[in-house]
């Protein structure tokens, strides 16, 4: 290579993203914000053009069907629309939101903020921040929003720009929020340190997750109880539900369109059944409420499959009065999950929560519950129209006020009854519900003993009674002494009958071939052999000593038995002591005197 060369411009083989830094990360995310509003007003469009072109008699072209789809993308935002081209010329509000159409703009706002954030594996593009990306994620999307509100306000339906300036820029903010909170792992703090200390001290606590979790059962039991209603309600006035259809289109695509607008209308509807069987129920226009005491004032019902569940006008029946279970499977899942937190089932009393922190956490969840219910019924309502139809729905704030109420009646005194009698008399018997032959907590069978001890790996046999004996007792037999140790002789003892000795403990491994015992072991007896086992000797026998008449002489063993026991060791012999020395006599004592 020359040096011209070696000094020449260098061509990176690395994505264009990686050159431009942090700033071209941040550009990324705001495409992918513009990106996800194009992909869910382009469905919604999509969808309004094959409905709009299998009319068969449209009302108009294709720009009023450019302005529903624009209308119903805005309207899945909670933005509130106005019809212009009604029969007495007023504009007419339409607020009440298809809950499930907010699940597409929601689902591609987050999935756009996560994919920005999360890590790239192979490392070779920059991540922006988590706070820049949801800047930009948002900034690409509300830019797209803008552009379609002001197309929306030239046409029918027209959107409500004060409406649109709140709940466009709310509802993308927090799904975005939702995404970078997802790439990061859904993290469960740190808290911001914006909050107050002892604000802070207080939410980490396990009673306020316990309260939350208790909050969002007790609330999805709820809005499930009100949609099984619902269902029931439909079930019951088929006739009138299957009428709904022919009677707002005659042709097939208008039917069709009719049972999609019910299908995303079906979250509200069980927020309306949630709200009818907590006693509040909902305004059908002014004046009018329908609730399972009574079906009051003059109802402005439209024709609409999911309206003709409404219960019939006067006063309720048995039926109706039964709705008033819902709240309180409710009441009972929150109790149930704090106890389960306070008071676990066989738990030893001392870790039990105290009765305070029990009934705080059970009307902590009650609260959350009543939040969750008020912000989920304010959602489901709104205006149809125009007069008496401004108010169509259940009241947010009576809604959440009846389920705080619900809640926190059963749940506060069952949860801390349930605390009491788990730390008092339940602890009490459970200590004795185990004896009972064929109990075991929580499976209905008995448990085992604890131990210490190995079981025995094969069945011992038990030991054979000692029969009386007529004779004197036979003389005990000495231990077995090491041979460096002198013993001493053994003297026997009179006892009253002979003892049999105790048999060794059972072996963990006698199911193996036998091994010699070690040296100060006591000797291994065999096991009879096959023919013996079924079948005592009768009568005395040398292995046999305590069945023969004691004897006071020890029997001489017989050599031909196998199954003689070794005898014991001889005791060594004691030595014999030396003789003392004699002493000298002394000098003319007891000796004669020899000559001189």
């Amino acid at each position: 290579m020359t040096q011209t060369t070696d000094r020449g411009p260098v061509h990176s083989t690395t994505p264009v993203l990686v050159q431009g830094g942090r700033r071209a990360a941040l550009v990324a995310c705001l495409v992918r914000g513009a990106t996800a509003a194009g992909l869910g007003l382009g469905a919604l469009a999509v969808l309004v053009m094959v409905v709009w072109i299998s009319s068969p008699y449209p009302d108009n072209g294709p720009d009023g069907a450019l302005h529903i789809a624009a209308g119903l993308w805005l309207m899945a935002h909670g933005t509130e629309l106005i019809r212009t081209d009604t029969l007495s010329g007023q504009p007419a509000p339409v607020g009440v939101v298809p809950l499930l159409l907010v699940v597409l703009p929601v689902w591609l706002v987050h999935r756009a903020a996560r994919d920005g954030v999360i890590p790239d594996p192979a490392e070779r593009r920059p991540r922006p921040s988590p706070r820049g990306a949801i800047c930009a994620v948002s900034m690409g999307y509300l830019l797209v929003g803008a552009v379609v509100a002001g197309y929306s306000r030239s046409g029918s339906p027209a959107v409500n720009p004060l409406s649109a300036l709140v709940q466009l820029p709310l509802v993308t903010v927090l799904a975005a929020c939702a995404g970078v909170w997802t790439a990061k792992g859904r993290p469960a703090g740190p808290l911001p340190k914006w909050l107050p200390g002892a604000l802070r001290l207080r939410l980490v606590r396990t009673r306020v997750a316990v309260a939350l979790r208790a909050a969002c059962a007790g609330a999805l039991v709820l809005f499930g109880g009100g949609a099984v209603l619902v269902a029931l309600s439909l079930v019951w006035h088929g006739e009138a539900v299957r009428e709904a259809f022919p009677y707002l289109s005659e042709v097939w695509s208008g039917q069709f369109t009719v049972l999609l607008l019910a299908f995303t209308l079906v979250p509200n509807a069980a927020a309306w059944g949630a709200a009818y069987g907590l006693g509040p129920g909902f305004a059908l226009g002014t004046g009018a409420s329908a609730t399972p005491l009574a079906l009051s004032g003059d109802p402005a019902v439209p024709v609409f499959p999911l309206l003709a569940a409404v219960p019939a006008e006067g006063a309720g029946t048995p039926l109706n009065w039964a709705c008033a279970l819902v709240p309180v499977l409710a009441g009972l899942v929150i109790a149930g999950f704090t106890t389960a937190a306070a008071a676990p089932r066989f738990v030893d009393p001392a870790l039990v929560w105290r009765n305070r922190e029990t009934a705080l956490t059970a009307f902590l969840g009650a609260v959350g519950c009543g939040v969750l219910t008020a912000a989920m019924t304010a959602a489901a309502a709104g205006p149809m129209g125009s007069a008496r139809l401004l108010a169509f729905g259940p009241v947010w704030w009576l809604a959440g006020a009846a389920a705080l109420a619900w809640s926190a009646v059963i749940a506060v005194p069952l949860a801390t009854a349930v605390r009491m009698w788990r730390a008092g008399p339940g602890a009490r018997v459970r200590r004795w519900l185990p004896r009972w032959p064929g109990f075991r907590r929580g499976t209905g069978t008995a448990p085992a003993p604890a131990t210490d001890r190995e079981p025995p790996s094969a069945p011992q046999p038990e030991p054979e009674p000692n029969p009386p004996t007529s004779g004197p007792p036979a003389p005990s037999v000495p231990a077995p002494v090491p041979a460096s140790v002198p013993a001493p002789a053994p003297v026997p003892k009179p006892a009253k009958a002979a003892k049999a000795a105790p048999e060794a403990p059972a072996e963990a491994y006698d199911f193996l071939p036998e091994l010699p015992r070690v040296a100060d072991g006591p000797p291994h007896r065999p096991d009879p052999p096959e023919e013996d086992r079924d079948e005592e000797p009768a009568g005395p026998s040398p292995d046999r000593p305590w069945a023969a008449p004691a004897s006071p002489w020890p029997q001489d063993p017989d050599p031909v038995t196998p199954a003689d026991p070794p005898a014991p060791p001889a005791p060594a012999p004691k030595p014999e002591p030396e003789p003392e020395p004699k002493p000298k006599p002394e000098q003319g004592q007891g000796q004669e005197s020899g000559p001189v």
